[in-house]
Order: structure tokens, then sequence, then C-alpha cells
């Protein structure tokens, strides 16, 4: 099984998601409020996996997670 990498910022958006579904959307209609929390927690879930078993081999994911870090196209060499 292949596992996708996913952001940071779809991580974000289920935590987001599920506490704005659970405090506010569930005291206008439980149901709804159900439905919400669960795919939001669905998704926390999924990027929970992704973060664990995806693998990086592939040199522009590893990029992507050195944020911190110049790309080695623009270092340049002191003399």
């Amino acid at each position: 099984m292949r596992y996708a990498h996913l952001s940071a910022g779809f991580m974000l958006t289920s935590i987001i998601g599920f506490f704005i579904s659970t405090f506010f959307v569930w005291g206008i209609s439980e149901t709804w409020g159900f439905t919400f929390a669960l795919f939001f927690g669905i998704m926390f879930v999924a990027s929970i996996l992704s973060m664990t078993h995806a693998d990086f081999t592939d040199k522009e994911m590893q990029q992507e997670l050195a944020i911190h870090e110049k790309p080695a196209y623009k270092r340049r060499k002191k003399k």
C-alpha cells in the first residue's frame, strides 16, 4: 500500500475543523456536528498515517520538509 504525503496545512485544517464542529456546529445541529467531527477526525487520522508511513525517497519531498535550509542551488561557495 502506498501512502500520500499530506501537508501540514491538511493536519491543521483537520484539527481546527474538528474543534469548530464539536463546539459550534454541534450546538446548532447534532447530526451535522457529528458528521463534520467524524469527517475531520478521519482527515486527522489520514494525516497521522501519512506522517508515519510515507517514505521520503523523493528529493522534492525532502526539500519541502527542510524549509529552514536554503536550497542547494542557491548556496554560494565561499572563496
